[in-house]
């Protein structure tokens, strides 16, 4: 096995372009060992609805971006007290969801910390029954990838914050995040270690404490190729939040001249069809502005642009775009 070197790189996109062109083009003879630390993002597995994972106005707030990686598996939130781990190797029949095979080294690299640590339920470390680490994996038809977060000193606080979703009625397809009590390994060490130590310790358990560990630089070129998968993929909203599967949500709320009551369907990111109801005065056409928003991408700013192209008599109530955006998106 041979330590894949991330130049010590915290871009949530870029290191998770990195893992995608790794298990895509790494010859998978040999197995590879990936580690890295992100700077705050939440990660979303393949499958899911991206507004179904995240608090979005938290997020937002924060400025924390949200990215969706190529694996399956719930949302996770990523900041510097938490280490990624990654194993790319030769894909064979029957190895897919076999995550003791991958969560077993790591198991014992805790052990050697005085921490019992033990396979959850669900593809997941517990330790006294609270999970430490969650785990998804991706094939190609030559490699494979299975990789995990390790909480080592997160903010659980915002942990809690950032998945905690706050949307109405929201009815989707994607495979849905299974909540999970979740501590930081650094309240089960006996003394305590830094986030560096800790990794260290972490690659000599793996590596059989051979010195010089075996490594596999990325050339130029790799890199190059990394940027651009990162810039074309990880970086867009098309990918974070478009690829989300088909669903539908209700927004209602009491403004002053009335309850309004929208009912939005949403496919590949866009409005698919979206219907206005309630006790609204005469004072608008729900029609002209159904009509003006199917079709737009269900983002802030692109409902904002489409909205300010109506004439203010054609927006129930007269209400104002920016107070009509935040009513329909949060």
């Amino acid at each position: 096995m041979r330590l894949i070197l991330n130049n010590d790189t915290t871009d949530p996109h870029l290191n998770l372009a990195l893992e995608e062109y790794c298990v895509r083009n790494l010859d998978p003879a040999e197995p590879f060992l990936l580690l890295y630390i992100n700077d705050p993002a939440v990660v979303i597995g393949k499958h899911q609805n991206t507004l179904e994972e995240i608090n979005l106005p938290y997020v937002r707030d924060h400025g924390i971006p949200v990215v969706r990686r190529i694996s399956g598996g719930g949302a996770v939130y990523h900041d510097h007290g938490n280490l990624n781990f990654s194993f790319i190797q030769r894909f064979e029949q029957g190895q897919m969801l076999r995550f003791e095979e991958f969560t077993r080294p790591v198991i014992r690299a805790l052990a050697g910390l005085g921490v019992h640590a033990e396979p959850g339920k669900r593809n997941d470390i517990t330790v006294a029954g609270r999970k430490i680490s969650g785990n998804a994996q991706f094939t190609t038809v030559h490699s494979m990838l299975s990789h995990g977060t390790l909480l080592f000193d997160s903010d659980l606080d915002r942990v809690t914050e950032a998945l905690n979703v706050r949307m109405d009625n929201i009815a989707s397809r994607g495979v849905k995040s299974v909540r999970s009590q979740v501590a930081n390994i650094a309240e089960f060490l006996d003394k305590p270690m830094t986030m560096d130590r800790f990794r260290d310790h972490l690659v000599r358990s793996m590596f059989g404490g051979r010195d010089p560990v075996p490594v596999h630089r990325l050339s130029e070129d790799d890199w190059n190729r990394v940027r651009e998968l990162a810039d074309s993929r990880y970086r867009t909203w098309d990918w974070n939040y478009g690829m989300s599967p088909r669903f539908s949500i209700r927004r209602v709320h009491r403004f002053p001249f009335g309850e309004l009551d929208a009912r939005i369907d949403v496919r590949e990111g866009r409005i698919e069809a979206i219907r206005f109801g309630g006790d609204c005065p005469d004072e608008g056409d729900p029609a002209v502005l159904e009509s003006c928003l199917t079709g737009t991408r269900y983002d802030e700013e692109s409902l904002r642009q489409a909205i300010r192209k109506l004439d203010a008599h054609a927006v129930p109530g007269g209400l104002e775009a920016g107070r009509l955006v935040r009513f329909l998106y949060g």
